[in-house]
């Protein structure tokens, strides 16, 4: 197994002068300005378009306003919106005369937001509603740096070009052309799965290689008339990153789609051709398959076309050309099961990207099998999101693909996986010492993940390094290949795997309110019971039984859960176990219900 590796080609240049805002202008230089770029949900489900000259236009006008208004090149400025077409302005408006873009999750508190504020010296806030407005206007009088709150729902963009119109053409392309590629582009403040939230300085250098280079990756999910349906939030990298991905293609469009609650709808009539999401919506795909099928005849042959299309997906893998009873029986399931799967996603959908956690293997063969291509991506906010993919010609499953043209990765003494390139953030802002910690002696990046590499680059992930659990009996275990394993029974929203300085493991398990509603009557209980009622139930219990099984059929003894409980509630952001981008903060679980672990899996009293 290799312990380094650099793909091999072209080493992907940055000009000095090219920035967020140039992947715009030269977007506009290879479409024409009549090209549709963006397409926004409005409030009565229809969308509305913008074409690139007409994106570009207001760009142009909201910078005006930002430059009137008193933004100089440096100034911080919040975003704080769920996904919507005026987000995407903003960030680019910025980007353009040179400010800080300090975005805010939508689902933020106000105290929150407050600390972001003050840790960044922000100048200007944008929200988007009068909800989120109000979390900032309450905590105004405690941020000194902050001048102004202006709002989307309001006419702020409308404001702003109002502003605008004193500023001159060759006033804003002055501003402009000062605004480099080494230029501080924005402060993203990171989840905080693993601790207190810390802000990510990202130059307009490490956003416009990545983009870049992942474009150079996976070109066939630009071709044609490519159409991206965003929905994830744009304070996240992750959806920043695709954002930018979209306009280095020839004729993409990227549709913004501010609520998930009526995405099935949306998915048909935006008629995407690949989509971005987390591994839980994909879950979600297959479960509500699985429920729609049910037990009966329909059932089975849920179940055996689900089986197939993980063997079809195992024999690209190998290289295997299946026989002609093989694709007689793939025809058949096409039939009969995988072309509605597909159409979940919209009659044109060729490609998914996953990222943001680990997909289960199981759910990876399935896509790939039924037609359709799962690309995986891997990165982190501080490389400016993902920085490894797979190919849609060297899509290997179960591992995360190479790292992309610019970067390096290695795999320290410890088995921490380690990158280096033009990707990589230039540290904290305002934590030298967590900055310092954060690199290698000689300038390498640490992820804090564990991981493997083969003899062609390709990654493996095996863990994140804080996450490993050490029994009382010094059995090192890795939970996350357990957790995704139980997470895939269709009425379990979240397994966490617990056990450290324990004498066995045992697991957390929440349940899914609307898996539990579809599976209720499968049973013959009864409909509308809530998680706190079912929680306890036996049946609930040996349904969830089944998938720990096999999660444990894959590992030793010492490594099997042994125990589990269900919890009456859920993890949220509120009771500090979920990230605002739905990651499961493991230590804050292991804190929140420390005594349900203590009793209901170890049988001590506290």
């Amino acid at each position: 197994m290799l312990t380094e590796y650099t793909t091999p080609g072209h080493a992907l240049t940055v000009r000095d002068n090219e920035t967020i805002y140039t992947l715009l202008t030269d977007r506009l230089e290879r479409s024409g300005a009549d090209s549709p770029l963006t397409e926004n949900k409005e409030p009565d489900g229809s969308w509305s378009t913008l074409t690139a000259g007409q994106f570009n236009d207001e760009v142009r006008a909201i910078a005006k306003g930002l430059i009137q208004f008193g933004i100089a090149k440096g100034d911080a400025v919040t975003i704080f919106s769920a996904t919507r077409v005026e987000w995407g302005l903003l960030d680019f408006a910025l980007a353009a005369v040179g400010a800080v873009t300090v975005p805010i999750y939508d689902t933020d508190s106000a105290i929150q937001a407050e600390r972001i504020l003050n840790d960044s010296d922000v100048k200007l806030a944008i929200a988007d509603n009068q909800e989120r407005f109000d979390r900032l206007d309450s905590v105004f009088d405690h941020c000194p740096k902050l001048e102004r709150i202006l709002m989307l729902d309001a006419n702020a963009i409308a404001a702003l070009k109002g502003l605008g119109v004193m500023i001159s053409d060759e006033e804003l392309d002055e501003r402009i052309a000062g605004v480099g590629a080494d230029d501080l582009a924005t402060i993203v403040y990171t989840s905080g799965s693993t601790g207190a939230p810390k802000g990510a300085e990202l130059t307009h250098r490490n956003f416009v290689s990545i983009t870049r280079a992942a474009a150079e990756c996976v070109p066939e999910m630009l071709e044609g008339n490519a159409r991206l349906l965003l929905f994830l939030p744009l304070a996240h990298c992750f959806a920043r990153f695709i954002q930018y991905f979209v306009f280095t293609s020839d004729a993409g469009v990227i549709g913004y789609l501010p609520s998930t609650k009526t995405l099935p709808h949306d998915m048909q009539t935006f008629e995407p051709t690949f989509v971005l999401s987390v591994p839980r919506v994909f879950e979600k795909v297959y479960n509500a398959a699985s429920r729609k099928a049910g037990t009966g005849f329909k059932g089975r042959i849920f179940a055996k076309a689900a089986e197939f299309a993980r063997e079809w997906s195992e024999m690209e893998q190998r290289g295997e050309r299946p026989d002609a009873k093989q694709r007689a029986e793939h025809a058949f399931y096409e039939r009969l099961v995988y072309s509605s799967i597909r159409g979940a996603f919209g009659p044109r959908i060729k490609y998914l990207a996953c990222g943001g956690a680990p997909l289960d293997r199981r759910l990876a063969t399935f896509f790939n099998g039924i037609g359709l291509t799962m690309i995986q991506g891997y990165g982190l906010t501080e490389t400016a999101a993902p920085f490894a993919f797979t190919r849609v010609h060297d899509n290997v499953i179960g591992t995360v693909g190479q790292p992309v043209p610019g970067s390096s990765v290695r795999i320290s003494a410890t088995g921490e996986l380690e990158v280096k390139g033009q990707n990589v953030f230039r540290g904290y802002h305002n934590l030298p010492e967590k900055t310092a910690e954060t690199f290698a002696a000689d300038g390498w990046l640490k992820t804090g993940d564990l991981a493997s590499l083969d003899d062609e680059g390709h990654i493996t992930l095996t863990g994140r390094a804080k996450d490993i659990i050490i029994t009382a009996g010094g059995k090192n275990v890795a939970p996350i290949p357990m957790e995704q394993e139980i997470a895939t029974c269709p009425i379990v929203e979240h397994a966490v795997v617990v056990g450290d300085n324990r004498p066995f493991v045992g697991a957390v398990v929440t349940l899914d309110q609307e898996g539990l509603e579809n599976w209720l009557p499968t049973q013959k209980l009864p409909a509308g019971l809530t998680i706190e009622q079912a929680a306890g139930l036996p049946e609930v219990a040996a349904e969830i039984q089944k998938y720990v099984d096999r999660a444990n059929a894959e590992v030793s003894r010492a490594e099997s859960v042994r125990k589990f409980i269900v919890l009456p509630v859920t993890f949220t952001q509120e009771n500090k176990c979920l990230t605002p981008s739905m990651k499961v903060v493991r230590p804050k679980v292991n804190e929140v219900f420390t005594d349900q672990i203590a009793s209901g899996i170890y049988g001590a009293k506290r």
